[in-house]
């Protein structure tokens, strides 16, 4: 058996250092001639025209006032910014902590994170293939015997088995002549900020979905306490009446129409009790709990600030704001990469290859030697595919336009939500004012009454049915009351709110 020395070991490993550095620096030197060029359109979307204001007419600079809680005129600052965590505008710690709680912890949150390092991951792994070439080593051993008969060597004595030993070093690299890894890499960029615009979008509806469950939940308690002071006012009239009734005093078709009375207001504090729990269970769901383990404190309208002032960005920031309008603006950028990789599909491809090695059926010769080496270039131009990649060409073409139109209509959804937003605050102010009159004019029934029963100049019948009247008003009130605290969590959510702070808004992509 032969012996190899270490001078011929290390006689060996350079040269294969030098073939192989030789392959690297003609790789280099190609790829500086060939990065200029990529086909394919350039993204560079025309800004559509932007309206001046959100709702058509002159607007007044803020709502109209009532009395009571809830109340306040609002006053719409144009022009300024949206706060981080814009839910610290209702002024409730509680509200701020469960807001906290569901961006932490919510399912929904997480599963658009990991999407986003997916594509993050998918970036890295073809920016890793496309920008650099495929360097392999391969180790192999086999036993084998050769039938000489076979190849035609009649009469030659076969040799006996034997074992081939093999080491190689392998490099291959495709030229981006056409810009086809370029517009890949592209692609999949824009697929990155997609899917980080889609996490942001997922974050602030997370958020915007716990402000108004909970607006919600608060309202929904406020109507069952109201409903409840109701049905015992009720049921003391109907005790009333069915003493009168057997006194005589009261017809038989008045007491019935006050049991259906009864009935018809007992009969809606189930719903209600039922809205309650599905917002409570929807709460727990937010902050990645199930109802029977999340421990949430029920909220009340008072404990809730109306916003006096609310911030109204200008209709031009609209589209940079909002998420799933860039999202949607990310993907047009996608379509737009896609079609100079099909259009590259049409175009030569160049290949450079190389590889290094030695064969030998002693394992330990092959450190003496470099017996199998291979330099080659490849060349190929797609001739006839029976129209594909043409096709496939228009189809991408296609796509892009689709993107186009959708984010175009992602932004006048946009716009029109914002719009919905603010005529709600101003139509829902008026409808407070509205109800307010109305509790106050209820409330001046029922003061009159009061006095009227303590001269005796009524019935303690009558006396209830205006104090029921009241508490029906009080009811119609804290709805209203109600809307104007979701309006303005719409408005803010519309607008593009959004909670991070500076550092977490910059770039999340890293390749």
């Amino acid at each position: 058996m032969k012996k190899s020395s270490p001078a011929n070991f290390v006689k060996v490993c350079g040269r294969a250092a030098a073939a192989t550095a030789c392959l690297f620096l003609v790789w280099a030197a190609l790829t500086v001639l060939v990065s200029g060029c990529a086909v394919g359109p350039d993204f560079n979307p025309s800004p559509s025209p932007v309206p001046a204001a959100y709702l058509p007419g002159e607007r007044p600079a803020e709502t109209v006032s009532s009395e009571g809680a809830g109340g306040a005129a609002q006053r719409l600052v144009a022009g300024s910014d949206i706060p981080a965590r814009w839910w610290s505008l209702f002024r409730s710690d509680a509200l701020d902590k469960l807001v906290r709680r569901a961006l932490e912890r919510s399912p929904t949150r997480a599963q658009a994170q990991a999407r986003l390092v997916q594509a993050q991951e998918a970036l890295n792994a073809q920016a890793g293939a496309a920008k650099y070439p495929a360097v392999d080593v391969g180790i192999s051993a086999k036993r084998q015997e050769v039938d000489l008969a076979s190849m035609g060597m009649s009469g030659v004595k076969n040799p006996p088995p034997f074992a081939l030993y093999n080491v190689s070093a392998s490099v291959a690299y495709t030229f981006d002549v056409f810009g086809k890894n370029r517009r890949t890499l592209e692609a999949l960029a824009a697929k990155v900020d997609y899917q980080a615009f889609e996490l942001e979008a997922a974050q602030q509806t997370l958020a915007a979905n716990v402000v108004s469950a909970v607006i919600r939940q608060a309202s929904l308690n406020a109507r069952l306490g109201c409903v409840s002071n109701l049905l015992a006012v009720q049921e003391r009239q109907l005790a009333i009446m069915e003493t009168q009734y057997k006194a005589g005093g009261v017809a038989a078709l008045d007491l019935e129409n006050q049991k259906l009375l009864l009935a018809q207001t007992r009969a809606s504090l189930p719903p209600l009790e039922h809205q309650a729990a599905r917002v409570g269970h929807q709460l727990a769901v937010y902050l990645g709990e199930t109802p029977a383990e999340a421990d949430i404190a029920a909220f009340d309208l008072g404990g809730l600030h109306l916003p006096d002032e609310l911030p109204l960005s200008l209709p031009s920031a609209l589209a940079r704001r909002r998420p799933d309008i860039r999202a949607a603006e990310a993907l047009w950028h996608q379509a737009c990469a896609r079609v100079g990789v099909a259009a590259a599909d049409l175009y030569p491809r160049v290949t450079l290859s190389g590889s290094l090695g030695a064969q030998d059926t002693h394992a330990v010769d092959m450190l003496n030697s470099l017996n199998v080496w291979s330099v080659g270039a490849n060349l190929m131009q797609p001739v006839f595919r029976g129209g594909e990649l043409r096709a496939k060409k228009r189809e991408a073409v296609a796509v892009y336009d689709e993107a186009a139109a959708v984010y175009k209509q992602a932004v006048l959804q946009g716009f029109q939500e914002v719009a919905d937003a603010l005529h709600a605050l101003e139509s829902d102010a008026r409808a407070l004012r509205e109800r307010t009159d109305a509790v106050r004019h209820a409330r001046a029934g029922y003061d009159i009454a009061q006095g009227q029963f303590k001269s005796g100049a009524i019935s303690h019948l009558v006396l209830l049915d205006a104090q029921r009247q009241l508490m029906q008003a009080e009811l119609d009130r804290i709805q209203s009351r109600a809307d104007r605290y979701a309006d303005s969590a719409a408005l803010l959510h519309a607008l593009g709110g959004d909670w991070r702070t500076g550092e977490e808004a910059s770039s999340v992509r890293t390749f």
